[in-house]
């Protein structure tokens, strides 16, 4: 396997908006479920993604911070992140990451009561397209 930049990582995933963020549970299964990292594709090796402060993806973050991510991309390619989860409780930062779409789930937008929102730090990326694959670690 070839070893990559973060900047060639980050041209691969420009587009990539839907991962799946796996977490583990409470006893010790994996769980994943489609998240939408807002249209923040500039990737710098952290994603954001936003949910419920009542939900199990929280729960399973405060228990064990280690996560994965899931990526499809056009052409075959496929990206694994794994990572590193942050629960942001700030507003501030809330702000820079929304986006007209999120309306749509969160009613009061920002001010959302019981909003959250994550953040996962890449420590290694893989990548996957057709013959050809490479990795990234911090």
């Amino acid at each position: 396997m070839t070893t990559v930049s973060l900047e060639a990582m980050a041209q691969k995933m420009r587009d990539l908006d839907i991962a799946t963020l796996t977490t583990v549970t409470e006893g010790g299964a994996i769980a994943g479920r489609p998240m939408s990292n807002n249209g923040d594709v500039a990737y710098d090796g952290d994603s954001f993604y936003f949910t419920y402060e009542q939900s199990r993806t929280v729960a399973d973050i405060e228990r064990n911070p280690h996560v994965g991510l899931a990526f499809e991309g056009a052409d075959g390619l496929s990206i694994h992140v794994g990572g590193t989860a942050e629960l942001i409780r700030d507003k501030a930062q809330f702000e820079a990451h929304w986006v007209a779409e999120l309306d749509h789930w969160f009613d009061d937008g920002i001010d959302t009561p019981g909003i959250v929102l994550i953040k996962v730090s890449a420590e290694r990326i893989k990548y996957w397209q057709g013959e050809d694959s490479g990795e990234w670690t911090a």
